[in-house]
C-alpha cells in the first residue's frame, strides 16, 4: 500500500512539476514577457485580472447533461440512462499594497440514473479556500490559510446483491484547515504554499459513522484534532487559446501519528472551449488518507481514491 501511495504522490508531483516547468520555460521568452507586462499580474479562473482594481470578483458555471436510450439492443446494456453534472466556481481577490486576500469557493454535484441501478451521485464536493497575506518580497508572502472541505449529500458503497452501506454525509466527513506559512508565487498562475504548523480538524457529524470511528475519529466522537505540516501547490495554465488547466495538490503530515503517511488530495480540471457558451470538461481527482480505512478485501484498509468525470455542456462566465 505504501508503494502504491508513493507512486501516487510521485505521479501527482510530476504532473504539476511538468506543467510548471513548461510555464517557466514559456515565461523566459522575451515576446511573452512583453505581453505579460502589458497585461495584469494576476490570473483568474479563466484568464487575466485587471491589476488596477483592489477587488476582482467573478466565477464560472458548468452544466453537463448526458442521456442514452435503447430498446431490443442485442449488445445489451441499460434501456435508459441519464446523467447531470454541475460545477460552480466563484472567486474574490483583494490586492492593495503589500496586502492580499484570495478567496475561492468551488461546488461540484452530479447524479446518474439508469434502469438497472436507479439514481446515484457521481460527484459531490464543497471546497472553500481563504488565504490572506503580507508581501515580504515581490514573490514571497507571509500568509494565513483557511480551508473547508466537505460534501452535500449521503454517499454509499453499493454491493452486487443490491444492498448499500453508508460511507459519507454532509459534514461527515468535513475537514477544516488553519495554518500559517509562506506563499511563493514565482510566475503567474503558480502558487506554492508551505506551512510548518497547521491545525486540521476532521468532523464526522453523522451518528452512525461516528459510532464506527470512521475517518480517524475515536468511536462515538465527532471531531478529531491534528497538528502537522501542510503544503499546497496551485497551478493555472492556459495551454492554448481554448484549453485551460487548473490543478491543486494538497499534502498534510500529522506530527503525532504516522507522519510518514502523508495525506494527499489532488484536483485536476481541463476545460476546452467549443464556443462562448459550450465547453468540454475533464475532472480527475485523487485522494489518499491513511485514516480512511474502508477499502481492501475486508473493508478495513486505506487506498488511493480515484475519480474522473468527463462532460460536455453549458459554460457561463460570471
Amino acid at each position: 500500500m505504501k508503494t502504491k501511495f508513493s507512486r501516487a504522490i510521485i505521479s501527482s508531483v510530476v504532473i504539476i512539476s511538468l506543467l510548471a516547468i513548461s510555464h517557466l520555460s514559456y515565461a523566459q521568452d522575451e515576446t511573452v514577457k512583453g505581453l505579460q507586462s502589458d497585461a495584469s499580474k494576476t490570473i483568474d479562473k479563466k484568464g487575466k485580472i485587471d491589476s488596477s482594481k483592489i477587488w476582482n470578483t467573478g466565477g464560472l458555471f458548468n452544466l453537463n447533461i448526458g442521456q442514452g436510450t435503447q430498446s431490443n439492443w442485442a449488445a445489451g446494456g441499460d434501456d435508459f440512462s441519464f446523467s447531470v453534472n454541475s460545477y460552480l466556481g466563484l472567486y474574490g481577490f483583494y490586492k492593495k499594497g503589500r496586502y492580499s486576500w484570495d478567496n475561492t469557493l468551488e461546488l461540484n454535484y452530479g447524479l446518474i440514473n439508469t434502469t438497472s441501478v436507479g439514481t446515484r451521485k457521481n460527484d459531490d464536493r464543497i471546497d472553500l479556500l481563504s488565504k490572506g497575506g503580507y508581501g515580504l518580497t515581490k514573490n514571497l508572502s507571509l500568509s494565513g490559510l483557511f480551508n473547508f472541505h466537505s460534501q452535500f449529500a449521503k454517499g454509499y458503497n453499493y454491493e452486487k446483491d443490491g444492498s448499500k452501506t453508508l460511507l459519507s454525509d454532509f459534514l461527515s466527513p468535513a475537514y477544516i484547515l488553519l495554518g500559517l506559512g509562506l506563499d511563493y508565487k514565482p510566475v503567474e498562475g503558480l502558487s506554492i504554499y508551505v506551512s510548518p504548523i497547521t491545525a486540521r480538524w476532521t468532523i464526522v457529524n453523522n451518528d452512525t459513522l461516528s459510532a464506527h470511528g470512521d475517518y480517524g475519529v475515536d468511536s462515538g466522537q465527532k471531531v478529531r484534532t491534528e497538528i502537522g505540516a501542510f503544503a499546497s501547490i496551485n497551478y493555472l495554465k492556459k495551454i492554448t487559446k481554448t484549453i485551460l488547466y487548473k490543478g491543486r495538490l494538497d499534502l498534510f503530515s500529522n506530527y503525532a501519528h504516522n507522519p510518514q503517511n502523508v495525506d494527499l488530495t489532488m484536483t485536476n480540471m481541463f476545460q476546452a472551449e467549443i464556443s462562448k457558451v459550450f465547453s468540454v470538461n475533464l475532472n480527475i481527482n485523487l485522494i489518499y488518507d491513511d485514516d480512511v480505512k474502508q477499502f481492501g478485501p475486508n473493508g478495513d484498509s486505506p487506498a488511493l481514491q480515484f475519480q474522473s468525470v468527463l462532460g460536455i455542456g453549458l459554460a457561463v462566465k460570471l
